[in-house]
Parts: C-alpha cells; structure tokens; sequence
C-alpha cells in the first residue's frame, strides 16, 4: 500500500476529527445550562479527541493527497470509521457507562442514519446525550464527505469524486461548479432542518424535542428522544409534519435545489421521485385497508399510522409511531417489503432505492421482448435517456451483492446467537439503514441491547456497508485496488 495516501488519508480524517470533537461543545453546553454532569464528559471529550486529532493533523500534514480512485476509497472509508469512532467516545465516557461494542453500535448507527439503538430509558436519560444522537444523525444524513467539501478543495482532493462514492448521486447537477452545488445543498439540507423543526414545536413538542426530531427527521435517521419513539406524540398533525419531510429527506438533493432555489415544481422530472412515491401510496394503501379489515384501528387513526410506517420504512427513517408487528402477518410482508425498497439516490435514505428498481424493471422487461423478438435492437431506458450498460451491470451487480449479503449477514448472526429470522431481520433492517428489525425483541417497541456483542459488530458493519453502498467497501478488499 503507498504509504503517501495512507499519510494524507490520516491529515483529512484528524481535521474532520477535530471538527466533530468541536460539535461536542454544544451537547456540553446544554447540559450545562440544565445542570447535568454528563457537560463534563462532553467537555473532556472534545478535548481529548481536539488534542488527539490535532496532533495527528500536525504529524500527517505536508502529504500530497491525490485524485486516485485508491485514495478515494482509502479517505471514504476511513473517514465513516474515524466518525464512528470518535462519535461513540461520549457514550462510553457518559453516566450510561456503555460498552466499546455498544458505544461504536450506538455511534455507526447514529453516524449512517441507521436508527438501531441499544439505549433504554430515553425519557430520562441526559439531554446532551440524547442531542448527541441527533447530531451525529444530522451529520451522517448530510453526508460526512459533503460536509468537507469545504475543506478538500484546499487540501487538493476533488470533492465531487469523493461525494459521487459516498452518496451515489447519479442526477446532472445544477450548478457547474461542484463548490456551489455543495454549498446549496447544505443550504436546503439547514433550511429543511429549522422549518421542520418549527412545524414540529408549532404541532405541539417542546422545543427540545422539535429540535432533536427535526434532525433525524430530515436526514432519515430515525433517533428519538423517547423510548416510544413517535408513538410519543399523539397529535395527528405531527405525524403528518414527519410523513411530510421523512418523504423530502428521500428525494434527491438536485430536485429540492431546483424547488427551492430555482422555482422548478417538477418534481417528476426526476423519475425516481414518482417511482418511490408510488411505491408508498400503493404499500400504505394496501397496510390501511388491512388494519381497516382486521379491525385493529379504526380507519382514520389506522390510516395515518400505515402510511407514517410505511413512509418511515421506504425512506429508511426508522421511526415507529406503533408496534406494527402485533398487526399480523400480511402487515409484516408490507414491512419487509418497504424495508427494501428504500428512497431515491443522492438523498440521504438508504436501501435499494428507487433508481435501481427502475433500472431492474426495464432490464427484466427487454429480457422478456428478446424472449419474443430474439433479433430485435431493444434500449432500457429511463424517460428518453439509454441506460449505458456499464450502469446496466452494476445494478445487476448491486442486487446480487444485496441479497448475497443478507445471506452472509443472517448466517453470522444466527453464530452470533440469533435465531434465523431474528438474524434476517437484524440483517436486513441494518443492511437497508432502517432501524428496527420485525421481532418482537428488535422490532420497533423493542431495542438491540440484548444482543451479544458479537451480533453488534456484525451489524455495524452491515450499516457501513449499506450507507456506502456496498461496493465502495467491498472495493477495499480487492487486489486490482492496491495493484500497480
């Protein structure tokens, strides 16, 4: 391995360290305003990993990053796990006194926009903790590698290479400049954060919880600061606020630029936004009239609980406004199927996403007229666009390393000590980025802590690698990566 990339990957990894060990000062002063010892730990925390991260940056510096794609991969990797790292320092050094292997569970989820917790007692526990959560959420859903682009471009490190891996952002981009789409898109990224918010406190949450909510909303991640998560809050108007900007989070950063900056509504110009939102309607659809037929709700109450979970699953948030598992096993089909399908590319969801279905979809479709009509010249298409067929074999690629992963992801947890559908489902929920698992133990009223810790290492590394989409961490086992 050249050690030059190595040397220059540490010089960017230390500077975003220190960056987030300077995010620790806000959950510190919270704490502090309200009392709370836990400001200690966030104080010190900061500066532990300031001093380290500092030190490193100082050591490292002078090396010259280049734009290969090795360094790429090498930087994309290593800052997702720098992140996790130092996020899950404040969880071990806390009143909660958690475990490494819980500590790096809760910081990788927190981190990834998973939304899988080990914590209990979310009601009571210290505020500072809880914002913490939100906060690396917030971070992770923007995207850690889009947050930097304000910094590579001085360290001479493309910035639109590095985003491109870590987002799979495919859509044309607004802006010539790649700075200027950056910067726009943080700009939508806050703006959506502090409406949501303000919909949030005006519907009826404290201003702590508006806050908190807020940013897992809008980057899908799905914390709450309450064990009963959005079943919490009993205001119907709340829940459709969360439908509302669960669903903005998991369209394309492109399509709210050109809504919010440029006045374009088309919001179907981009065919994945009318793909994934018929997939909603047709999942909570079909979840509503269940619960209406089964009697378990009556159909307003039951209608809005469908679609907040359905709408919550596909756009990989993970929120739980009730225990969907008691509504039988038709429900729980829908379930496992929103859990796949995930929101649109370049947004902040996880899963599949709408893109490759549509992808998959055109391609089963020509297979089928080439069955017909051996010798016709058939294109997938999308819209008036040809689908290269390099894109073409990675989709193919993607969903062969998808489900090839949920076998692999089920088989270590079931030796882990899950049982299999437990181990499926853990699979499943983390390789999507979603969150809570369909058993009773891990499902929505319930929580990850009783897993070994083995079952959370396993996990976490199925959230790595469903946030950066599989290949950009399968990559870095391959020989051809390090070949000359």
């Amino acid at each position: 391995m050249n050690a030059g990339i190595v040397r220059a990957s540490l010089n960017i990894c230390a500077i975003f360290a220190f960056y987030l060990a300077a995010a620790m000062l806000i959950p510190s002063a919270v704490d502090f305003a309200m009392n709370n010892p836990d400001w200690k730990v966030f104080g010190l925390s900061a500066l532990l990993i300031g001093t380290i991260s500092a030190l490193v940056a100082v050591a490292s510096r002078g090396s010259q990053p280049t734009n290969s794609t090795r360094f790429t991969f090498l930087l994309v990797n290593m800052l997702w796990l720098t992140f996790a790292l130092v996020g899950s320092v404040p969880f071990m050094e806390s009143t909660m006194q958690m475990s490494f292997a819980d500590a790096f569970f809760e910081s990788m989820s927190g981190i990834t926009t998973t939304g899988a917790t080990v914590l209990t007692g979310l009601d009571t526990m210290p505020p500072g903790l809880l914002l913490w959560r939100s906060i690396l959420q917030w971070v992770g859903g923007f995207g850690v590698i889009a947050l930097g682009l304000f910094i590579l471009p001085f360290l001479k490190v493309s910035g639109s290479g590095v985003f491109r891996v870590e987002s799979s952002d495919r859509n044309e981009r607004p802006f010539a400049r790649f700075s200027t789409y950056a910067f726009n898109m943080l700009l939508i990224y806050v703006a959506l954060t502090l409406l949501c918010a303000v919909l949030y406190f005006v519907a009826g949450m404290s201003g702590f919880d508006a806050f908190n909510h807020s940013m897992t909303t809008v980057s899908t991640g799905g914390f709450s600061t309450h064990d009963a998560s959005f079943g919490f809050f009993q205001q119907q108007s709340i829940q459709w606020i969360g439908i509302v900007f669960m669903l903005l989070g998991a369209m394309p950063f492109t399509t709210l630029i050109l809504i919010g900056l440029k006045g374009r509504f088309n919001i179907f110009a981009d065919h994945q936004v009318p793909v994934m939102l018929a997939m909603v309607t047709v999942l909570a659809l079909a979840m509503a009239i269940q619960v209406d037929l089964a009697g378990i709700v009556d159909i307003q109450e039951g209608f809005t609980k469908a679609v907040f979970t359905i709408v919550s699953l596909v756009t990989t948030t993970g929120y739980a406004n009730t225990d969907y598992i008691q509504w039988g096993g038709f429900a729980m089909s829908l379930v496992m199927l929103a859990t796949v399908v995930g929101g649109c590319s370049g947004s902040t969801s996880g899963g599949i996403k709408a893109y490759r279905w549509i992808i998959g979809y055109k391609m089963i479709r020509r297979a089928l007229d080439l069955f017909i009509y051996p010798n016709a010249v058939k294109n997938v298409r999308t819209g008036m666009v040809s689908v290269p067929e390099r894109i073409q074999i990675v989709t193919l690629l993607f969903f062969t390393a998808y489900f090839f992963l949920i076998g692999v992801g089920t088989v270590a947890l079931t030796l882990a000590g899950m049982d299999l559908f437990g181990g499926f489902s853990a699979t499943l929920t983390a390789l999507s980025n979603v969150g809570p698992g369909m058993t009773e133990e891990i499902g929505p009223a319930g929580t990850f802590t009783n897993l070994t810790d083995g079952a959370k290492w396993v996990m976490a590394a199925l959230m790595l690698l469903g946030r950066l989409e599989i290949f950009a961490v399968l990559v870095m086992f391959s020989p051809a990566l390090w070949r000359y």
